[in-house]
């Protein structure tokens, strides 16, 4: 595969996590004893892109200081400043110095597996997107689909054309730059990538999609952070290097630090 780099979104706060987040962004927030962004991160690397940059500004200083040259995680960790939250196609423009070829963007909340951005990254369309089916898609942009191809996204529609949440994980071409130059403020005073690409399709280019079976979860509110450590917690495997006395009886796969 191609080199290719990772652009994660982590500047905002996280308004409707307060007050965990009064003193913190969203993404640090521990998830097993990790910060979010760490575990999407780890994911990215296991998907074979060393490359990233991290477009920061609510409590950058946290980012910095726990990631940074990145080195310590075995990636390449580059920094761009969103000044003011514009939403996330400002989010993803303020990254266009360090791009120059095809890249991935994710929000820096969004619990992801590597073997789901690989096969993300087998798809070839100049634009791809990832959704994932939800029961209330209401709540959620809603990708509306034909042939394969996304025709239109629709943000927390009334009436939903399909159960497809736009999962926030993408694939773009340097061209999206140019689209992101011309997206009109939403009626939310963002500009947002959906609208980007609303503007992609209708100049005729091709939107492709892949829907995320796995499990997917995106952490934006207090109680999505217990699912999330939850589903962390069934990924542990037994690992004791303390010392276990005699008597002890250990149920469940559980982690006993040395020295514990």
């Amino acid at each position: 595969m191609n080199r290719m780099k990772a652009v994660i979104l982590a500047a905002g706060e996280g308004t409707r996590m307060r007050p965990l987040t009064k003193n913190r962004p969203k993404v640090m927030l521990p998830v097993g004893n990790c910060p979010i962004l760490q575990h999407v991160i780890e994911q990215v690397k296991g998907a074979d892109i060393t490359d990233i940059v991290l477009v920061i500004g609510y409590h950058s200083d946290t980012i910095i200081d726990y990631f940074k040259d990145g080195r310590a995680f075995g990636v390449n960790m580059e920094y761009v400043v969103q000044k003011e939250r514009l939403g996330t196609a400002n989010a993803i423009g303020v990254a266009e110095p360090l791009i120059n070829k095809r890249f991935l963007v994710l929000n820096g909340d969004v619990m992801i597996t590597s073997a789901q951005i690989r096969t993300l990254r087998s798809y070839n369309e100049p634009v791809v997107m990832t959704a994932h089916e939800v029961d209330n898609p209401r709540a959620f942009g809603v990708l509306e689909v034909n042939n394969g191809h996304v025709t239109h996204v629709h943000e927390k529609p009334e009436i939903p054309p399909t159960n497809l949440a736009n999962a926030g994980i993408y694939i773009f071409g340097p061209e999206v730059f140019e689209y992101i130059k011309k997206t009109s403020l939403s009626s939310r005073n963002e500009y947002e990538i959906t609208q980007t690409i609303l503007e992609m399709i209708n100049s005729k280019i091709n939107v492709g999609y892949r829907i995320i079976k796995e499990k997917w979860l995106d952490i934006g509110r207090p109680w999505d952070l217990l699912d999330a450590n939850t589903e962390f917690l069934t990924t542990i495997t037994e690992d004791i290097k303390g010392e276990v006395e005699g008597g002890v009886h250990i149920l469940g796969p559980v982690v006993v630090e040395k020295g514990a």
